[in-house]
């Protein structure tokens, strides 16, 4: 009976030490689904946080996404994560699809953002336009900026349209400047850097979207000083435009499932925090270097394991 009653005992205290220490179950082996969009960083990081996943046994997926709607298609599990959430861009379509359930926030990298017109450092040296990179100076120079297909009005060269909608012309018209600027549209990143490219090799001058972290950051780009931005300055807010854009968080949003599917995987997704530096180099080596995104994510993991490596420990 004593031999009954400790076998008893011995058999309920590994049961509750299952209970009360619960082992990391091991991640599916279907594949996390990682979307990739039109500019160099997130592509590329989309390929270095796949490395890193396929470094701990887990398989991976790559789809292009919409910029705007990834967060739904993450929402309904047809996406498993996204990387890089810039507050500016994509703040809003991320809240909209939490407040619906089904995707959650996944951390927030140490880099800070800015996305924002501006133009390359020489163009503030060499004093094509005086007083920037204070907007006002604008007003005064539209035909530093004029290209052959501006109608003789200054030009600022956005990203995809996909990207912030109307916000540029809105803010041209809010700013009282669009009977001087006009906005084009570009196709892809790489057409913005196309053209920071072509005005360099002629130093003319040229306003750009741009943003930071960026392969930009190191040669010398200037964004302009618009007016402070504060919620509700947007037209789509119920304001006039008339802001610049704000500084903001870089996060990361994952399938509400992804930690039960894949517990190992998210437990490092959630530690991963890249800094400005690290982004930056990451699309240098595309945008610089001119290599794949696939042969950049290979050659920045294995330059930076002391970086990536303690995110799955």
């Amino acid at each position: 009976m004593k031999k009954l009653t400790r076998n008893i005992a011995v058999a309920m205290s590994l049961s509750l030490t299952a209970v009360s220490s619960p082992a990391m179950a091991a991640d599916s082996s279907k594949p996390i689904v990682i979307p990739t969009h039109n500019w160099s960083s997130q592509v590329v990081m989309a390929y270095v946080i796949g490395g890193i996943f396929e470094s701990m046994g887990n398989n991976v997926e790559y789809v292009p996404a919409d910029t705007q709607a990834v967060y739904e298609a993450i929402r309904n599990g047809d996406v498993t994560i996204s990387h890089e959430v810039w507050q500016s861009t994509f703040g809003a379509s991320f809240y909209n699809a939490m407040q619906k359930g089904g995707i959650i926030d996944a951390g927030t990298h140490a880099a800070m953002t800015l996305e924002e017109m501006g133009v390359p450092q020489y163009v503030i040296d060499d004093n094509l336009c005086p007083g920037l990179p204070k907007w006002e100076a604008l007003a005064n120079c539209p035909e530093v900026f004029a290209t052959a297909d501006s109608g003789g009005k200054g030009r600022w060269l956005e990203g995809p349209q996909s990207w912030h909608g109307n916000q540029m012309p809105e803010r041209l018209a809010g700013l009282g400047l669009d009977d001087k600027y006009m906005v084009k549209f570009a196709g892809s990143a790489d057409a913005l850097w196309a053209e920071l490219e072509s005005a360099k090799k002629d130093r003319r001058g040229v306003i750009t979207f741009n943003w930071t972290p960026n392969f930009t950051d190191a040669e010398g780009f200037v964004f302009i000083e618009f007016p402070e931005y504060f919620d509700g300055c947007r037209v789509g807010d119920g304001g006039n435009g008339a802001c610049g854009s704000p500084k903001g968080w870089l996060k990361k949003a994952a399938n509400y499932k992804f930690p039960k599917t894949h517990p190992a995987a998210y437990t490092a997704f959630s530690k991963i925090s890249f800094t400005s530096t690290d982004i930056g180099q990451m699309a240098a080596l595309v945008d610089i270097e001119k290599m794949s995104h696939q042969d950049a994510a290979k050659k920045w993991l294995s330059a930076h394991e002391d970086v990536w490596k303690p995110f799955t420990e």
